[in-house]
């Protein structure tokens, strides 16, 4: 892309862009206009539409905002310097807030704190949700899911919470079977059109110990409001870190009006999906002498939504964009415990989701994204999982041993020996 932009796009008016509800640059992701079952339309619950009806665009707005700040905070703390990453701030927002839904004490406080939440039970995400897939601009479908094992006890009110503001459906498994494993895999397979798969590994099941999985799928597909013509698609130049040039295929576009802004160190280009334009794709583009891991350091959600405050349309000359396709998928165990979500993975209080008071094992993220010519196909899951301890561990005399006859009251030992073969 070049950057021939008038200056006026840097001193210019600062245009207040909030169409809808603000997702993170690092989502784009699509659905199909529902929170809950399928892309197309499959069976599933819902938000509650009355409560979701019950609060306001603004505190939406908020969670939204909250959203966004844990999403920056994950992503920063995950990066590796020259590393592909995409992650998905509202799966992965969504997911455990589920899972704080059901935390007490100093455990709820830290997840509360490290997510942005009102509180531990967070019903502006009803909201939020509902008016994320209220469109018809593009395909968003966002699903969530508890599997719970058979006949562990949760508490009601922490149940019907959860399926209430987040949609999520519930069935009850055996988690320790490789048949509930294979459910989970093909209900991600279903609500992520094939683009997620084999989730269940990554969360380590099956498992005899694992209570509740947890899951939370988005599904984006969403077309260019101009598309790119793929006869001007061709072979060009791509810079890496290192100083290495590489040839990638890259999508052109001639005078191109499109949106743009100036942050600190990187220009911002927003290129609309769809009719009504609601939802884009934020490209940052780092200045010539600041490195893109150099801009990740400094970019939080503050500091992005300053640069979509200020976007306005300005022509370029030439848009050229690489056409790609990334997999990403990691454990986010410590990153997590980096941010201060320490409790829930030792110990912490779950006793409002369970009377057996479960521990926080496994947190995983996957995510996908293919950007082309006419437009942009994404998913993403994020898992959890509840287990409880294995109980004590085994004692098997299955090698040569010692023994010894005693005392108690004396503390005189009577006999003392050593067995290499119990055969005699």
């Amino acid at each position: 892309m070049t950057r021939d932009a008038p200056a006026a796009a840097e001193s210019g008016y600062r245009r207040v862009w909030r169409a809808g509800l603000v997702v993170a640059v690092t989502l784009v992701l699509v659905g199909c206009g529902r929170v809950g079952g399928q892309p197309g339309g499959g069976e599933g619950d819902t938000v509650d539409a009355d409560l979701a009806g019950s609060l306001s665009a603004e505190r939406a707005a908020a969670a939204a905002d909250d959203v966004n700040a844990f999403g920056f905070d994950l992503h920063a703390a995950i990066a590796e310097d020259g590393d592909n990453i995409v992650t998905s701030p509202v799966s992965s927002s969504v997911m455990l807030a589920m899972v704080a839904a059901g935390a007490g004490g100093d455990n709820a406080e830290e997840m509360v704190e490290v997510l942005g939440l009102d509180g531990p039970r967070d019903t502006r995400y009803a909201a939020l949700l509902a008016g994320l897939v209220g469109t018809d601009d593009v395909t968003l479908a966002v699903a969530s899911s508890l599997w719970s094992a058979e006949g562990y006890p949760f508490e009601d009110d922490y149940v019907s919470f959860v399926q209430e503001t987040y949609g999520a459906t519930l069935d009850e498994v055996d988690l320790g079977s490789q048949g509930a494993a294979d459910a989970i895999d093909d209900w991600v397979d279903e609500r992520t059109e094939g683009l997620i798969d084999e989730v269940a590994a990554d969360l380590g099941l099956p498992d005899p110990q694992a209570v509740l999985v947890l899951l939370n799928t988005v599904y984006y597909r969403g077309t260019w409001t101009t598309a790119f013509d793929e006869a001007d698609t061709r072979e060009a130049p791509f810079a890496l870190a290192g100083g290495d040039e590489v040839v990638v295929r890259t999508m052109h576009r001639s005078a191109a009006e499109v949106e743009a802004s100036f942050g600190d160190g990187f220009q911002m280009l927003r290129l609309p999906y769809g009719d009504d334009e609601r939802f884009g794709m934020e490209v940052l583009l780092p200045v010539e002498d600041v490195a893109l891991d150099e801009l990740l350091d400094d970019l939080d959600a503050e500091v992005w939504a300053d640069a979509v405050d200020g976007l306005q349309t300005v022509t370029f000359s030439e848009i050229a964009l690489p056409c790609f396709e990334l997999e990403w998928d990691a454990n986010l165990n410590e990153v997590l415990r980096s941010l201060g979500m320490v409790s829930a993975f030792e110990g912490g209080d779950f006793s409002p989701m369970s009377p057996a008071d479960p521990f926080l094992d496994t947190v995983v993220q996957k995510t996908y994204i293919r950007v082309d010519e006419a437009g942009t196909e994404a998913a993403a899951v994020t898992g959890g999982v509840m287990a409880e301890s294995a109980g004590p561990p085994p004692f098997r005399v299955d090698r040569p041993f010692a023994f010894t006859i005693s005392d108690r009251e004396t503390g005189a030992v009577l006999f003392l020996g050593s067995v290499h073969d119990p055969r005699g």
